[in-house]
């Protein structure tokens, strides 16, 4: 165990806390649990992982310094609050300027309706991703798009049924 708690001759960081340079095993199963469930108590995840409590904090606090873990958040329901429609739109730009590209960011960041901006390589520059109370405020969120003199089309869908709806990165288990 005490072999397993060892942090092999990693670098500190100014606050003390030693920083992996490349994650192993135990840093792998930490965040996998930590992403399964993040409100578990830190004796919990040493227990599961198979290592003392504060070699288990110490790596946490590594982790989360050196940018592997970047916050911590609740998964809240939608529709329970009122967000009864989820919105996709592929979004295609008169040009990949950069201040075309910057000005459709700054767009999508004001409205709190519109929760995920990925630019993409290809003919559709983004695809966006908002929740509506119902299909007027669609109508809204998709009226405004074309109104951009930076747009040149908005192409909105609505979901319809999820089938799947995992927030996690795919962690490889042992066979």
């Amino acid at each position: 165990m005490e072999a397993a708690n060892a942090l092999c001759d990693r670098p500190l960081t100014p606050s003390g806390v030693f920083v992996p340079d490349q994650i192993d095993a135990i840093d792998r199963n930490i965040l996998k649990e930590l992403q399964d469930n993040g409100r578990m108590t830190n004796v919990e995840l040493a227990r599961r992982v198979g290592i003392s409590a504060p070699p288990c904090l110490r790596r946490v606090r590594a982790l989360e310094e050196a940018g592997y873990i970047k916050g911590y958040r609740a998964l809240l329901d939608q529709k329970q609050l009122g967000y009864e429609v989820t919105v996709f739109a592929m979004v295609h730009l008169r040009s990949r300027a950069d201040a075309d590209l910057k000005a459709l960011e700054r767009c999508v960041g004001e409205g709190p309706q519109r929760r995920e901006c990925r630019m993409l390589a290809g003919e559709i520059a983004f695809a966006l991703q908002g929740g509506a109370p119902g299909l007027r405020a669609v109508q809204v969120f998709v009226a405004r798009l074309p109104a951009e003199p930076h747009v040149l089309n908005g192409k909105p869908s609505l979901a319809l049924r999820i089938s799947k709806d995992a927030a996690m990165v795919p962690f490889e288990t042992a066979t």
